[in-house]
């Protein structure tokens, strides 16, 4: 191998290792994570939450056994490959290795190491957005047909990952009309390539039309939860603290790809940050959707540093080792929040000098003792080996006519994750897309319910034959403390008719009023 395509495979070697090693095992998987899992499980052309791909990485993973570091495999691999990207952009604008090394560095020490460990489509859609400002580069070096269709196959690809890709394709068109790049808009390969691209998204298309187009009640939804307490403010400060390590990189990169003579052809490229930021502005996105938007600027600012500093030869002994170092000492102070390296006594105590600045603020506007990520990993294995307790302590006899309902989707998942080998029901519930996959009513009526997360308990008494607390969640740092497990014994028709209304109910919100709301839902829909 070369030595100038090996530094680039040292880097995504050291991505690896180190996003999967520095993990502390106090840490379970993310809520999210589950969910995601669980979709391996029943495949699909699309999702409430997101296009078909991660269901695809899910088959695999499950296929494999399931295991801790098969869920981990593929955020760190495709953080690794955006590693080897940027390094390799680097070079193609004319950077040697220290010029490579700052990139790398620059990503290494990132919000990326979070993002990257986190079984999310996020680091997918991170790897493809650079892949795709990678090739234009490419393209505007040497102009072979096989760039453009590589971004038309790479956007595809992430079209079939994450929803958010329209927006990147939105500020990638509008950065080409702005500039003289715009002749690639008249090539036969451009349009091949956008081809390819709504080929290879056109079944997830055809399945959101099906469906009543779920991705509009998602957005809404997500809107009035969530987005409505991101500030234009508080998305700025996030953006300076997700590359705080690298902001002194990433903005003369970004300037040098719209403004530095030697990087003029690539204008387009710097514009696609221009236009991907103030569309996120526009309709108050989350602030690690712009992550996707970073990794090449960390290319081209490395590149314009080095040759800046080729214009110091007197000053470059010791700046050169000075700054490849500034990445890690600006990075030490939030290194605590960048991975699960602290199990969460620790950091709760470091947390004290970090409030107000946002690493620990969650959806709520509010800080908390750990970030919500961080709570988003506990108690899930405690609710799982409760419920099966609870499970196995119903008889022989009636023990397999249960229905296991959650309150949302974390909880089902980790349920099925936890007690995917044991002989018992999937958990259900009525969040997210676990509504297309609630049983049928059965043949033989329910004679126990689990309700796990039931938020009033005493109201239900009524319908069933013996009603009580089984268990909870008591780890202190978990996002879902005190989320109850509740068993109730030979439920009455009037609850479940009620359940599978209600079932309807939420199912009508996505998809819109069947003609019989009344009728249970096809397992798998």
């Amino acid at each position: 191998m070369k030595p100038s395509r090996l530094l680039p495979v040292l880097l995504a070697l050291l991505k690896f290792l180190s996003g999967y090693l520095l993990a502390s095992s106090a840490y379970e998987l993310h809520r999210d994570e589950y969910l995601y899992l669980n979709y391996g499980q029943h495949l699909a052309w699309g999702y409430i939450e997101v296009p078909p791909l991660t269901a695809a990485q899910s088959w695999l993973t499950l296929a494999m056994g399931g295991g801790y570091f098969w869920v981990k495999f593929w955020p760190l691999l495709w953080g690794s490959l955006t590693i080897y990207i940027v390094a390799r952009a680097a070079q193609r604008l004319g950077g040697g290795t220290w010029a490579v090394v700052l990139a790398g560095l620059c990503y290494l020490l990132g919000g990326f190491s979070r993002l990257n460990f986190l079984f999310q489509p996020n680091s997918f859609e991170v790897f493809a957005f650079t892949l795709s400002c990678y090739w234009l580069i490419r393209y505007q070096q040497e102009p072979r047909s096989r760039f453009l269709y590589g971004v038309g196959a790479v956007l595809g690809l992430a079209l079939l990952n994450k929803y958010s890709t329209l927006f990147f394709l939105a500020a990638l068109v509008g950065s080409l009309l702005l500039t003289p790049t715009r002749r690639v808009l008249s090539t036969r390969a451009f349009w091949l390539g956008a081809g390819l691209a709504l080929l290879l998204w056109l079944p997830n298309m055809v399945w959101q039309v099906r469906h009543g187009i779920p991705f509009l009640h998602h957005m809404q939804e997500l809107h009035d939860t969530q987005l409505v307490n991101v500030s234009l403010a508080d998305f700025w400060k996030d953006q300076v603290l997700m590359c705080v390590s690298a902001v002194w990189v990433w903005v003369p990169g970004l300037l040098a790809l719209l403004l530095y003579k030697p990087f003029r052809e690539y204008r387009a490229v710097g514009l696609i940050y221009c236009f991907g930021l103030l569309i996120l502005n526009l309709l108050h996105g989350k602030s690690y959707y712009a992550l996707g938007y970073y990794p090449i600027l960390f290319a081209a600012g490395a590149v314009w540093w080095e040759q800046r500093l080729q214009h110091w030869p007197s000053a470059q002994r010791w700046l050169r080792p000075a700054l490849l170092v500034l990445p890690v000492l600006l990075m030490l102070p939030l290194y605590p929040y960048l991975t699960t390296v602290y199990a969460p006594a620790h950091l709760e105590k470091l947390g004290v000098a970090y409030r107000g600045i946002g690493v620990l603020r969650w959806e709520d506007a509010k800080d908390h003792p750990l970030p919500q990520d961080f709570a988003d990993m506990l108690g899930w294995q405690e609710l799982a080996d409760k419920t099966w307790q609870a499970y196995q302590a119903l008889p022989d006899s009636t023990r397999a006519r249960t229905l296991i309902k959650c309150d949302n989707y974390g909880q089902a998942g980790a349920i099925n994750y936890f007690n995917r080998h044991r002989a018992m029901p999937a958990a259900t519930s009525f969040n997210g897309s676990y509504l297309y996959w609630f049983p049928l009513v059965p043949a033989r009526p329910y004679r126990h319910m689990l309700l796990v997360g039931e938020g009033n308990p005493t109201e239900l008494v009524s319908y069933f034959q013996e009603f009580r607390k089984m268990g909870e969640i008591t780890n202190p740092y978990a996002r879902e403390k005190g989320t109850s497990i509740y068993l109730g014994t030979y439920p009455s028709k009037a609850i479940m008719a009620r359940v599978y209304r209600e079932h309807q109910e939420e199912l009508a919100q996505w998809e819109g009023p069947t003609p019989d709301q009344n009728a249970p839902v096809a397992a798998g829909r």
